[in-house]
């Protein structure tokens, strides 16, 4: 029978003769088993619970991801790291502590996710590692615990959507704004319960930090995953960080969708989430010339080296608008150090913007300072429901719109003629 990608997947992982067909419910062997500083301890509390002095399934395949406070700046939070770290030493489990950055790259970074592969964890956005073909799942702290202990979780096959791009967006005009153009076609819960497959041109021409993008809200939609095929690019990211090289999984001709659409993206324009959701999307220029207070570049969807590049590229020579703060912070220690290598962090520094380290920063318990009511704020982060973020209102849009609206102290249509 012809399968999707996520069936393909599953039936991989799934014991011999699963039913793997949209609707059944399987046993899923799992890569990786990982929990983040937020929802770990409580990971630890349901494991010591219910399996007291026993042994992690197998402490190679189980992480700990430090990003939502990094380093804690709350004694809650210094306490639910520091559990996490004593239960990794009894356990021999391996800790990506505050310095490492936001944990899904970290874990495609490592070679840790990778195409075919089955990863799950406490943060909502894990299905973001479909950008390398990876099936990633977030869970509740019970089912994280149940997985530490077995190394498996069951799962309902999900059935899939395919969406097809036709075309290409105007110049300037990044991932950011095409994923943000489809959560607001789909809306919230237009692919509720599915995988979701997306195809076409820009895709096969996207980068790994554009198919993260891509592949990042997912959630935003409703999707229990978006799997980007991967193209040679991909692949041979994936392959120099894990020593050899991986194998592809793509859908077979002839698999079964429970829908197909297919969006003209050819000349599409700048785009924006306006409060208070992510799905209430327009173009730039329908909200051009809203003064804002502050803006953030960053978040697990657009915290790679090419975003921080395309604000470098419009911040170089410029400056932060007077009473605007610019608020940037890399994913991961990695984009860090290729920030450092050329003049992007210098570039965005002499603008005047704030630089903080490595983690989720403004998408998480205020790391770098939350809005204030009143305030307008522009972000890169995937959501902006009221108070995600602060007391004001949160836009959602590209790095290139935040870093041009930043020097502006308005929001500006970058691109526009």
């Amino acid at each position: 029978m012809p399968r999707t990608i996520i069936e393909h997947i599953i039936a991989a992982h799934a014991d011999p003769g699963a039913d793997v067909r949209p609707g059944s419910v399987v046993w899923l062997n799992l890569d990786v088993r990982s929990a983040r500083d937020f929802g770990g301890a409580n990971v630890v509390k349901g494991f010591n619970e219910h399996y007291e002095g026993e042994k992690v399934a197998d402490p190679t395949k189980t992480f700990f991801t430090f990003d939502c406070n990094a380093p804690a700046n709350t004694i809650a939070y210094a306490n639910n790291q520091q559990i996490c770290r004593d239960f990794a030493a009894e356990q021999g489990i391996r800790v990506f502590d505050v310095d490492a950055g936001i944990g899904s790259h970290v874990l495609m970074e490592q070679g840790l996710a990778r195409p075919g592969g089955t990863v799950v964890g406490t943060d909502s956005h894990m299905n973001i590692l479909g950008a390398v073909g990876c099936f990633g799942q977030g869970m509740g702290d019970t089912d994280i615990a149940f997985a530490f202990k077995t190394g498996r979780t069951w799962f309902e096959v999900p059935p899939t959507i395919r969406i097809g791009l036709k075309g290409f967006p105007s110049p300037g005009v990044s991932a950011k704004d095409v994923i943000l153009y489809l959560v607001g076609e789909l809306g919230s819960a237009g692919a509720l319960g599915c995988a979701v497959e997306i195809y076409g041109e820009f895709v096969d021409e996207a980068g790994v930090d554009a198919r993260i993008t891509l592949a990042s809200m997912g959630t935003e939609m409703g999707a229990v995953a978006v799997l980007l095929p991967p193209n040679d690019e991909t692949l041979e990211w994936v392959s120099r960080r894990i020593g050899e090289e991986t194998e592809p999984v793509y859908a077979d001709p002839g698999a079964d969708y429970v829908k197909t659409v297919e969006f003209d993206i050819e000349g599409l324009e700048p785009m924006v989430a306006c409060p208070p959701s992510p799905e209430n999307v327009k173009p730039v220029r329908a909200v051009e010339g809203t003064r804002i207070g502050s803006g953030f570049i960053g978040s697990c969807t657009n915290g790679r080296l090419e975003d921080m590049a395309a604000a470098a590229s419009i911040l170089n020579g410029g400056r932060v608008h007077p009473g605007v703060m610019l608020k940037v912070v890399p994913a991961t220690r990695e984009v860090w150090v290729e920030m450092m290598d050329g003049d992007v962090l210098k570039d965005i520094f002499d603008a005047g913007a704030i630089i903080s380290n490595a983690g989720c920063g403004g998408c998480a318990a205020g790391q770098i300072g939350m809005t204030g009511a009143g305030e307008v704020q522009l972000s890169t982060s995937n959501r902006n429901f009221a108070g995600k973020q602060g007391a004001g209102d949160t836009y959602l849009c590209s790095p290139a719109t935040v870093a041009a609206s930043a020097i502006r102290g308005e929001i500006t249509n970058y691109g526009a003629d």
